[in-house]
């Protein structure tokens, strides 16, 4: 435990010194033990009384996670712990493991350099588990794993040392594979995790004791004086002999890495700038000199002082009274209070130095993805983007129409706290839809505006967020201006497989490609086939769609080149077909005729003639409408198997593998289509008495079949108070 110091003092003492400092999040499937292990780290620190460490849920200070027993937000934690006589600041997150919440892990994974990967002993690794470590590595934040629950192979299965031996052999190949899988290529090896190594971990967080090699040879207790233990009903002193809290935060110390390590190569993945330049330098070298930069994951609003913003500092220090520059936003604003978070409870600072992760009051502007720095010209981090789209909708209106706008003003905030909840308002209709990542997530959102807003709200049923794409090179096709005084010639095709990857794995962000700059992101289109010259050519990426400036000398095409953005947004976000979003499109601009005289050449002139070029080219394209679909991982007794085959395949569902599991259990993976989902819990719970739950593993979209489609863009196109005609040709 800490030494009886001014607690504020101390982290501020601590968190000047690179090497003392770790930040981490604790990741894990939902009900594999994260918050009682925080609970438990927590108290150890002299924050929490350690009678009600694993009860109290200290980070779950929402109501609702409370009453629900579920992290909904991820929850920050500054804490001081001594190890071997040395003390260190560790930042903490607990993150939330129901897949809806998914958005919080991934924000977490932004500000954090280590992930303490929690895996149940008996469950083994599950779908959320390969989720979160995917979002992790994706960050290039390194894991180590802890085994938990293993208090459960003892009483429950009752395994000897050798069966649990054999099974946690099993779980670690498997977190291997998946690091394998998805860690950069550098850090593929270096990165696996392994018992002789010290970096996987064994214990019980509800019994508060934890094991791993080092702890072994220096205590002398292995797996079989645990059993022992056990058999003798006197577990309860091994939280004194072996203490979880040692042990884990020992792992921490010793096998995550400090900021000063892990920003030298972390920052080339996470930043869109230069490493040569002044700023890039200061980053990876973790400077408390260099200029401010950092990165805002996270905004809470707390009922006395507002809106909290969660910044990661990079590089530079950040102070009370200070003017930042919110690149985003295009905006300077002063920075009232930074803080240090203590759970619940924030401590405030005069300032905070590079590494560290602090809480701010103030900002107006910032949104969780903010950049933070000292001028407006600063190039910003790379987008937070959660590996999973939005695929449920709610049509949302206040009961009472006097508070309208206080709804919307609510929805945007709460766009700001959390990007993976989409709000669009229909300026014609009035409509209000929200989506997020499942029914789940959706619920709680409501439940946040009529509880902590006082909104009384009416919701429709879910709708399903379809996309729209072409199968096919389009005809070139002619966009006219208005006043005809301008033409563009332009086509749309699908893009290129190769390319599609390097934009799932996050390598192609999503903006304007600047000219002279982002050769990184250029450099992974030429890595995906594209030649320098037609890399070059790129304009901007919208989602997972691509702008092409592919006229050669046409003089006045830089004048207009904002306008055909805009133009190009529209299509993409409102697509020709039902106006659902357009996915895997590359636009090209084949061929221009302008207007000598700049008046005649304005937004009003050129937005309109993109806008019907490409919608006339994908109407010769094969635009088809892809459906999300949900592969998802079904357990349940063996007795069961049948009543839920037969319910996946009354959903349109199709059983991909079905997985014999231990204890007369099997796994049954299946493609299920997301408008089939509703209720799909309740029917799961009858049909199987209970016995059976189901997990998230992917979510993509696909085409929809073709006998299902008129119809299902018909009724969309209903819904919006469009035309009832079909666009396009098939």
């Amino acid at each position: 435990m800490a030494k009886k110091t001014d607690l504020k003092e101390l982290l501020q003492e601590l968190a000047v010194d690179k090497n003392k400092i770790r930040n981490i999040g604790i990741v894990a499937h939902i009900d594999h033990g994260k918050t009682t292990m925080s609970d438990s780290l927590v108290a150890a620190a002299g924050m929490l009384s350690e009678s009600v460490a694993g009860d109290a849920r200290w980070l779950d200070s929402d109501q609702e996670e409370q009453d629900r027993g579920i992290t909904i937000n991820s929850g920050n934690v500054s804490m001081v712990h001594e190890i071997e006589g040395q003390n260190y600041v560790i930042n903490l997150i607990d993150t939330p493991g129901h897949v809806d919440f998914g958005g919080e892990v991934t924000r977490a994974m932004r500000a954090v350099d280590g992930a303490l990967v929690l895996v149940d002993a008996v469950e083994g690794a599950m779908p959320q588990t390969e989720t979160v470590l995917r979002q992790a590595l994706r960050e290039r934040v390194k894991p180590i794993l802890f085994v938990n629950k293993v208090d459960r192979l003892i009483k429950e299965l009752q395994l000897t040392p050798e069966e649990m031996s054999t099974r946690f052999t099993k779980m670690i190949a498997k977190i291997n594979k998946l690091i394998e899988r998805y860690a950069p290529e550098e850090k593929k090896k270096e990165w696996q995790v392994g018992v002789k190594e010290g970096t996987v971990g064994f214990g019980s967080a509800i019994d508060r004791w934890a094991i791993n090699i080092d702890v072994m040879k220096s205590s002398g207790i292995g797996f079989k004086q645990i059993l022992d233990t056990y058999k003798e009903g006197k577990q309860e002193g091994l939280a004194e002999k072996v203490s979880l809290h040692e042990t884990l935060l020992a792992m921490v110390i010793k096998y995550l890495p400090s900021p000063a390590v892990a920003q030298k190569y972390r920052i080339a993945r996470i930043w869109r700038g230069e490493l040569d330049s002044p700023e890039g330098k200061a980053m990876q070298s973790c400077d408390d000199n260099g200029k401010l930069l950092g990165i805002i994951t996270k905004i809470v609003n707390d009922p006395h002082a507002g809106e909290v913003a969660n910044l990661r500092l990079f590089s530079g220090k950040i102070r009370s009274g200070q003017d930042v520059a919110l690149i985003g936003a295009k905006t300077m604003e002063r920075v009232q209070q930074v803080a240090l978070y203590k759970g619940p409870f924030r401590i405030q600072v005069k300032e905070a130095t590079a590494g560290n992760i602090v809480g701010l009051i103030g900002l107006k502007s910032a949104r969780a993805g903010e950049t933070v720095a000292e001028t407006l010209d600063t190039d910003p981090f790379e987008e937070i983007k959660h590996i999973f789209e939005p695929v449920v909708t709610k049509a949302m209106e206040a009961e009472n129409p006097k508070d309208l706008p206080k709804l919307v003003e609510v929805l945007v905030k709460m766009n700001k706290e959390d990007p993976t909840t989409k709000v669009d308002v229909n300026q014609e209709t009035g409509e209000i839809l929200l989506s997020g990542m499942g029914e789940l997530h959706l619920e709680i959102k409501e439940k946040f505006i009529k509880r902590d807003w006082k909104i009384p709200v009416r919701t429709s049923p879910p709708i399903v967020v379809y996309r729209e794409t072409v199968s096919q090179l389009g005809r070139e096709y002619e966009g006219k201006s208005p006043n005809k005084h301008n033409k563009l010639y332009i086509t749309v095709e699908p893009i290129e497989p190769a390319v599609l990857e390097k934009m799932n794995a996050g390598d192609i962000p999503e903006g304007v490609l600047r000219r002279g700059k982002d050769d990184k992101v250029r450099k992974a289109f030429i890595d995906a086939g594209y030649s320098k010259i037609d890399a070059k050519k790129i304009i901007t990426v919208r989602g997972n769609n691509v702008l092409v400036n592919a006229t050669k000398g046409i003089v006045h095409f830089n004048e207009i080149e904002d306008s055909v953005l805009v133009g190009f947004n529209e299509v993409m976000d409102r697509g020709p077909l039902a106006f659902e979003k357009c996915s895997a499109i590359k636009v090209s601009i084949r061929d221009a005729k302008l207007h000598e005289d700049s008046i005649h050449r304005g937004p009003a002139q050129i937005i309109p003639a993109v806008r019907d070029g490409v919608k006339g080219t994908m109407a010769t394209s094969k635009a088809l409408l892809l459906e999300p679909i949900q592969t998802i991982r079904i357990d349940v007794p063996m007795e069961h198997m049948g009543s839920v085959t037969t319910l996946v395949q009354g959903r349109r569902g199709k059983v991909l593998e079905v997985i014999q599991e231990e204890s007369e259990h099997v796994a049954i993976i299946a493609d299920i289509p997301v408008a089939k989902m509703f209720g799909y819990t309740s029917n799961l719970r009858s049909a199987t008495n209970g016995m059976g739950h189901w997990s998230l593993i992917n979510s993509r979209f696909e085409p929809q079949p073709r006998d299902l489609r008129e119809e299902t863009i018909l009724s969309i196109r209903r819904r919006k108070g469009m035309k009832e005609t079909i666009f396009g040709e098939d």
